[in-house]
């Protein structure tokens, strides 16, 4: 497959962590899963997130999708600060603006495919009609029209993440994040799933943030953050950034 996109050069940050960390407290001990977290990333980029199992990347995504709030330190989200938010703002914050797609899939068991996709719509408002269509799009977009009609214990595990990947897109939304998205598939099933993410970013500019332990899966992307007990031990781009 060609190479994914570059971000262009002078792209305004979509994503900007200042000083941000999240601090755990476990059996009295205090946890900081994310130390002083500084980060810019641009719209259109396609970063991955790479460290050892326990390094704080899954936190620090979770903290970028509004998962999880920050305890010290400030989050701009396409220019606005979000880390004040009620729950139920930052909830409408996500819905139009980040998809997630998760290792686990997380598809409601006794939906079909195509009502699992429509979900997000359903909680945005948007008409039936709509609705209709763009899940329609989003289903033929990733090869499961003939699947639209299957609940998730009818389909592959491939099946599932691309019914996933479909619900996390079809807000539109200008950032994308995976959290060890091929974890639980086969090789060639993985490798579709990657590839469609990777065609995403490129013909929509989606920005998009992945989390992985492969090696050879970070290395695709055109900007790698090493993350190391909290903190941002690497970054590929830090030169060409400057500082956030």
């Amino acid at each position: 497959m060609a190479s994914p996109t570059e971000a262009p050069a002078a792209a305004a940050p979509l994503i900007e962590l200042r000083d941000v960390s999240r601090l755990f407290t476990l059996g009295g001990d205090t946890v900081r899963a994310v130390a002083g977290a500084n980060l810019a990333i641009r719209r259109g980029e396609y970063c991955s997130i790479m460290g050892p199992s326990g390094s704080g990347k899954s936190t620090l995504l979770n903290l970028i999708a509004l998962l999880d709030r920050p305890t010290s330190g400030r989050y701009l989200l396409n220019g606005s600060d979000v880390t004040a938010l009620s729950d139920d703002e930052l909830a409408a914050v996500r819905n139009r603006t980040i998809g997630f797609v998760f290792q686990s899939f997380h598809l409601v068991p006794r939906l079909t495919a195509a009502q699992n996709i429509e979900l997000p719509l359903m909680l945005a408002g948007v008409a039936g009609r709509e609705r209709a269509e763009r899940v329609g799009e989003a289903l033929g977009a990733l090869g499961l029209t003939e699947r639209a009609s299957h609940r998730p214990a009818e389909l592959s595990g491939g099946q599932r993440q691309r019914v996933a990947i479909a619900r996390a897109m079809i807000m539109r939304p200008p950032l994308l994040l995976a959290d060890e998205p091929t974890g639980n598939l086969d090789s060639a099933s993985g490798a579709q799933v990657i590839d469609i993410l990777e065609r995403l970013q490129r013909e929509q500019q989606v920005t998009l943030v992945i989390v992985t332990h492969d090696a050879a899966l970070g290395a695709r992307a055109h900007r790698h953050l090493g993350i190391v007990d909290g903190r941002i031990a690497s970054d590929s781009a830090t030169a060409a950034l400057g500082t956030p």
